[in-house]
Formats: structure tokens, C-alpha cells, sequence
């Protein structure tokens, strides 16, 4: 859409507010909200914001950033095409935006430029990545200050008929949402947990699917809210439960609209190209899972027989692995020959976790890198040779961890502005020394909701 097709839009939908909304480095959504007649002016000169806003933790502490001092401003400059109504807030919109300088360029520490620039480098080498975040989350209810799962007595099975009926009405009142928004529900299921659901959406370009992971959560919140519930993103809301996960899915184009990753000539279909995009993304996991597991949290989620992945494996329809080639399907195989990416979960940035996932592949392009043979079982039930054939290492077990790992990776570094950088390792270093210095009962509740 365009400028005046925004305006139009939002006064024929009777919109009164609109925010303006941004992720901080640490994954939690943000916005500011105008009144529909300051939108003409806003959507040309954005929404004013303190450089010192990207400096704030997700426990809201301000952390002391050399260039992100409470002195200056930034602006917010929306994106007219991700101009949405919000289906669960009457008289609300929303409109997804980039952090700019007064002259319109990157101040250094804008997320969703950083994947801009990332997807253009990919682009420069003639591959175009579309991609999804398949989404987990539990339904609770707050009950006297705990959340408690919104479940039968004994659980639903997982799949099951009775866990569908339990959660019919919102489920359709969720895809509904989401559809009005231009999301493409493609499957939506009660999954293991007590209270745990999982949606899934099409997919689309690169920056889209990143917006679009922006607009699930606060769609997936909104409408729970309307309900009653609360609907957790967090990677562990409960330690005794299974894990939430937003697994990446994601697939290689060149630029005249074939596919780079499916060879029907090649060992089960999958391309050279892809297999160096699998050894890039391999070989720069451990510091990689700092940006796509990034919460002290995460960790929880990554550990070994949990189809989580807590290696750097990767295999043919593996859930174990951390890069699942998935198997296409019948008379569709180009179109649905992806890849996906399981070390993920919703506590990270999407722009941050998708923009490095794509500049780790694109570095074992660019060097021809080999993935190893691809790993045939669990890889916790593999001997140490058949680790060192498949190339497979061990994940970090900790946020302190990944982040030294980060901090020792030049691709990944290199990859973000110098701000940017200084940025994301400060404030994640603050969150892990916070939630290392207090309990679970800490760390489990300001995770439940922040994401």
C-alpha cells in the first residue's frame, strides 16, 4: 500500500490508534500509538524515539551503551505494507517500522535493517530466501499470581480430537485474525504440553516472514486476551513441560524463481548450493543459537532427545537435528523442498535470528563448505566416530555460553554495525548475569510473558 491508501484505509475502518511498533534487541515487541489524524504527517516523518529506548533489557533496565545515551533522537518510520487492522482491538491498527536517522538512513541499530541488508547481500549472490516461523505457545490462565495451563484435569493428548474441541472457538477466532491480517494459517494444532498450541503459517519473502512473526505474537496475545487467557511464547514456561520453539522454515530460490535447494538429480533431492548453505549455517551454530535460543530461558528448551536440537546436526527428516531437510511433497517437490532450522524459539528478535541465520549459509556458500554426512538417528545415540563424519559439535548449554560464542564468531560480528553489535551483546550480557543471580520462580515468570 501506499501513503494515501493507508490514511484511506484506516478512516474507512474507523481506526482511532495506530501503533508504531518495533522489536528491541532483547525480542520484546514495542510501539507507540498516534491518533488516526496525526497519520498523514507521521507516516512520511515517523514517531520520535530516545536512542537510549534500544539500550532497555527485557526486565526493563536501562543498560549504559556508549551512543545510546537518553540524549538524540531517532524516528520510527513505518512501512506502509505492513499497515494492518488489528481484528482483536476494536479501533486499533498497527504498522510495523524501521529505526531511522533524521536523514532517513540507518542509525546502526536497527533490527529490521540489519535483515534488509543481509537479504540484499543474498540477493548480490543470486539467491533469494523465503522463510516461516512455525510457532509454539501455551494457553494459562493467571490463578492467585500463578499461570496455570489452560488444559483439561489430566491433558489432552497431543493431536487429539478432545484437545481440539477444547480450544475450538479460539482456535477459529485466532486463524480468523491472522487471515484478516494477510497471514495464511496452514495448520493449527494442540500440541504436547499441558495448554500447548502450535499454528503454522505460509510462507514468504524473508523481511515478510519477519514481519509476519511480529504480527503472529501480538495476534496469538490479543485474541487469548479477549478470552480470558494469557498465551506464553516463552522458549520453558514450564520445566516440567515440553518446550515452545518457532522453527524456521526456509528455502533458497535464485532470482528466476527456481529453486537453489532442490536437485532431483542430487542425493534425496537436496542441492550442492544447499548443502553449503547447511555447512555454513553448521559451522557457526554455537555462536548462531546467541541470536536465534538467545534467552537465558532458551537453554532450558535445548537439550538433547527433546526435538530441540542441542548439537550441530543435521539430517534427512530428523527431528533431532538441528537443520532438518524436510521431505517435500508428492508432484510439489521443488515448490515444497525446504529446510528447517530447529534451535529457534520466540524469544528472539526475528529480524536479528533471521538476518544471521541467512549470513551463516551464505558464508558456507561463498566458501563451499561441507556439512559432514547427514546424522541417521538421534544424535545422542550416535558413537563419537559417527559424530566426527557428520561434523557434529555440541550447542552451548547456557546464555553466557552462547554469547562467548558470539563474541568469538567474525562472520557474525561482522555481519551487524558496530553499534548494533556493542548493543545486543551489552544488553544480553545483562539479562544473563540478572537471571544467573536469582531463581527459577524469577526466571520462569519474566519469561512467561515477555515475548
Amino acid at each position: 500500500m501506499n501513503h494515501r491508501e493507508v490514511v484511506d484505509l484506516a478512516r474507512a475502518s474507523g481506526v482511532t490508534l495506530i501503533r508504531f511498533e518495533y522489536c528491541d534487541v532483547s525480542g520484546v515487541a514495542r510501539s507507540k500509538a498516534i491518533h488516526v489524524d496525526s497519520l498523514d504527517n507521521k507516516l512520511v516523518e515517523g514517531v520520535n524515539l530516545t536512542r537510549a529506548q534500544m539500550s532497555i533489557n527485557m526486565l526493563e533496565q536501562v543498560i549504559p551503551i556508549e551512543g545510546m545515551e537518553p540524549v538524540g533522537e531517532i524516528r520510527l518510520v513505518p512501512d506502509p505494507n505492513t499497515f494492518t487492522v488489528l481484528p482483536w482491538a476494536p479501533r486499533h491498527a498497527s504498522v510495523l517500522c524501521d529505526q531511522l536517522d533524521h536523514d532517513r538512513t540507518d542509525w546502526g541499530a536497527c533490527p529490521r535493517t540489519y535483515l534488509k541488508n543481509i537479504i540484499a547481500r543474498a540477493a548480490a549472490m543470486g539467491i533469494v530466501v523465503m522463510a516461516s516461523f512455525e510457532n509454539e505457545y501455551y494457553l494459562a490462565r493467571d490463578v492467585d499470581g500463578r499461570y496455570e495451563p489452560f488444559d483439561l484435569t489430566d491433558h489432552a493428548p497431543v493431536y487429539s480430537p478432545i484437545g481440539h474441541d477444547l480450544n475450538a472457538d479460539l482456535m477459529i477466532e485466532m486463524v480468523d485474525a491472522l487471515s484478516a491480517q494477510g497471514m495464511i494459517p496452514e495448520q493449527a494444532i494442540n500440541e504436547y504440553g499441558a495448554g500447548q498450541q502450535e499454528i503454522s503459517i505460509k510462507y514468504t519473502d524473508a523481511l515478510g516472514a519477519a514481519d509476519n512473526q511480529m504480527k503472529f505474537r501480538d495476534t496469538i496475545r490479543g485474541v487469548a486476551l479477549r478470552q480470558g487467557l494469557l498465551a506464553s511464547f516463552a522458549p520453558k514456561p514450564y520445566p516440567d513441560q515440553i518446550g515452545s520453539g518457532a522453527h524456521i522454515h526456509f528455502s533458497l530460490w535464485d532470482l528466476e524463481g527456481r529453486s537453489a535447494l532442490y536437485d532431483p538429480a542430487a542425493d534425496r533431492g537436496l542441492s550442492a548450493l544447499g548443502r553449503h548453505f547447511i555447512a555454513g549455517v553448521a559451522e557457526h551454530l554455537p555462536a548462531l543459537v546467541a541470536m536465534t535460543a538467545p534467552s537465558y530461558n532458551s537453554y532450558r528448551r535445548l537439550q538433547p532427545s527433546a526435538w530441540a536440537s542441542n548439537t550441530t546436526a543435521w539430517g534427512f527428516d530428523n527431528k533431532e537435528c538441528a537443520l532438518r531437510v524436510a521431505s517435500p511433497f508428492y508432484h510439489r517437490e521443488e515448490a515444497t523442498y525446504n529446510i528447517e532450522f530447529k534451535p529457534s524459539d520466540a524469544s528472539a528478535n526475528p529480524y536479528l535470528a533471521l538476518g544471521a541465520l541467512i549470513a551463516a549459509g551464505l558464508d558456507g556458500v561463498e566458501r563451499a563448505l561441507d556439512p559432514g554426512e547427514p546424522a541417521q538417528h538421534d544424535p545422542a545415540q550416535l558413537t563419537p566416530a559417527e559424530w566426527e563424519r557428520s561434523k557434529i559439535r555440541a550447542l552451548p548449554s547456557s546464555m553466557h555460553a552462547a554469547l562467548d560464542e558470539l563474541e568469538k564468531s567474525p562472520v557474525l560480528l561482522a555481519s551487524m554495525n558496530d553499534l548494533l553489535r556493542r548493543c545486543y551483546l551489552a544488553v544480553r550480557r545483562s539479562e544473563a548475569v540478572t537471571f544467573e543471580s536469582n531463581d527459577e520462580e524469577f526466571e520462569i515468570r519474566n519469561h512467561f510473558y515477555r515475548f
